[in-house]
């Protein structure tokens, strides 16, 4: 089976992506809902994440919000997630919103 994955000595895939340039965004995360000012670049079908403080989270579009009602992420844990697809829609911004303090959400899209 053919991929564009790096292949290890074996030739096994190695399931790998790169962070792409100009692809990085950082969220100050608040009491108030705040998401990235800049889309995620259309062809980007993966992110990571990262934030320094428990956080709510949400993807869609340029008007999402978050809320108490949607997904919790923890601070200290790296983590891909999937923006995008062949068959899915396309998420072009995250929205985060404050546990119960501020700080930042780094994103990295991935190519």
């Amino acid at each position: 089976m053919t991929t564009l994955l790096p292949q290890d000595q074996n030739d096994n895939p190695i399931p790998a992506l790169r962070m792409k340039s100009g692809g990085a965004h950082n969220i100050i995360v608040g009491a108030s809902s705040t998401r990235n000012t800049t889309s995620f670049n259309a062809q980007t079908r993966v992110i990571s994440l990262y934030t320094d403080a428990p956080v709510y989270i949400a993807f869609g579009d340029s008007s999402i919000t978050a809320t108490t009602d949607d997904h919790f992420f923890p601070a200290g844990i790296y983590y891909d997630v999937a923006i995008g697809g062949d068959h899915s829609a396309h998420y072009t911004h995250a929205a985060t919103l404050q546990v119960s303090s501020g700080g930042t959400l780094y994103i990295s899209e991935k190519e």
